[in-house]
């Protein structure tokens, strides 16, 4: 019996996947795991296995097309089988486009993809796909030339093949381009004749954000539109997470663990025992999670990404921070799966590395709450009668309102500072 596969749903802000590879021709046989297609969102790519054993009966997209999630891919099953049932919609990808016969043409087995800028920007590239970094580059610079010759696999066109070709383009003026390789940034539009960019033109105000900015971009105004967000402040006594932090840089056999490991690590240990933050809040209904999952907010040159720690009460101090660490290189260089951008049940966002003394973090909806770390900074206590000042942490708790009231949200934070204040006693190195 044929069993069509289509793009599973990869988050809550994926909403189209780029075939970047094809790894099985039509009527190549296949064993139930195998990958059969290799694709792209604009955050990570990713294999699509075949679900059982069987011949593949039908590709229906061409490698570089943009396709919708949940659409359907590919057909497995015998030899003879129609697929007919199983076709999409010609409509419902963009790029490459669908696979409109059994037996493409010398043509269409070499799509020209398609480069979006919006609904009214379609240019086409002379021969293979675009990856998502072009394209994006595209959009930022309305940049579309009718030929682009790719240095990725196939012939595949690279962003740097772009801007190679941006910035020795007659759109840039000779003194824009010296500007240009000196590190400034050549915005979309010039102010010259037929659009060349000048010199003056430099530094000039975006006037288009980013598909991956304008995706979380929705995705906060949903958060915002959804909930009923309000913010705690406090801070905790950081010596204790100093003098450990000193600690292990001074042994040459500890393993690395950095301030961001340990706060992660005392918050894990305070959503033990205040689990009541450690929920999601979807359709009315909270539900507790048996683990928690910890999230993490991380800085790419794609834009704001939350790789998940999945059970991370289960890890050790230097387990969890090795974890954070493996994930925050996979996200930096695009190769996170979706299953590692899934799943979190609460979330830490750390400024405090870049001096931010107190902010507003948003929160990840289905989940209630979201921790903001700040810096640590001398602040004044006082002590039997006395007055000492004390490297403190500072600490913000973004709550949902319909699920967490103020008193239990301060409970947590108090619990989280006894954390913190003893993590020479909970964390051992």
């Amino acid at each position: 019996m044929a069993v069509a596969v289509e793009i599973p749903k990869l988050g809550n802000t994926v909403e189209e996947c780029l075939i970047s590879k094809w790894l099985k021709e039509e009527g190549q046989a296949v064993v139930a795991g195998e990958a059969v297609v290799e694709i792209e969102t604009d955050k990570t790519s990713f294999e699509v296995e075949a679900p059982v054993d069987g011949t593949v009966l039908a590709r229906f997209f061409n490698q570089g097309a943009l396709v919708p999630v949940f659409t359907k891919l590919f057909v497995i099953g015998n030899p003879g089988e129609s697929v007919e049932e199983f076709r999409p919609q010609a409509e419902g990808a963009s790029g490459a486009g669908a696979v409109r016969s059994e037996e493409p043409s010398e043509q269409s087995a070499h799509p020209e993809p398609v480069a979006r800028a919006g609904a009214d920007a379609a240019v086409a590239s002379s021969s293979a796909a675009w990856s998502p970094r072009a394209r994006r580059f595209a959009e930022e610079h309305n940049f579309y030339p009718q030929a682009v010759a790719g240095s990725g696999p196939g012939g595949r066109v690279l962003e740097n093949d772009l801007r190679v070709l941006y910035h020795n383009s007659a759109r840039v003026s000779d003194a824009a381009g010296q500007g240009v390789r000196n590190g400034a940034f050549a915005p979309r539009e010039g102010s010259g004749i037929g659009g060349m960019v000048l010199a003056s033109d430099l530094g000039a105000p975006e006037s288009r954000i980013s598909g991956v900015r304008e995706k979380i971009a929705r995705r906060l105004r949903e958060s915002l539109a959804g909930t009923a967000q309000y913010t705690l402040n406090t801070s905790a006594d950081a010596r204790g997470l100093l003098l450990l932090r000193a600690r292990i840089k001074a042994s040459t056999s500890a393993p690395e663990i950095n301030i961001n490991d340990l706060m992660t690590f005392c918050t894990v240990q305070a959503l033990l025992e205040a689990p009541h933050l450690n929920v999601l809040f979807v359709d009315g209904t909270i539900r507790q999670s048996r683990g928690v999952h910890i999230g993490f907010a991380c800085d790419t040159p794609r834009g704001l990404l939350v790789p998940v720690v999945h059970d991370a009460q289960a890890l050790s101090a230097a387990a969890l921070a090795a974890r954070i660490k493996e994930l925050s290189g996979k996200a930096v260089e695009g190769t996170i799966s979706a299953d590692d951008l899934s799943g979190g049940t609460f979330t830490i966002s750390n400024l405090g590395g870049l001096g931010v003394e107190s902010f507003t973090p948003v929160l990840n909806p289905p989940q209630v709450a979201i921790l903001g770390v700040n810096a640590i900074q001398l602040k004044a206590v006082r002590k039997n009668g006395m007055v000492e000042f004390i490297d403190s942490i500072g600490l913000s708790l973004t709550l949902d309102h319909q699920v967490i009231d103020g008193a239990p949200g301060a409970r947590f934070l108090k619990v989280l500072r006894e954390k913190i204040e003893s993590v020479e006693q909970i964390c051992t190195i």
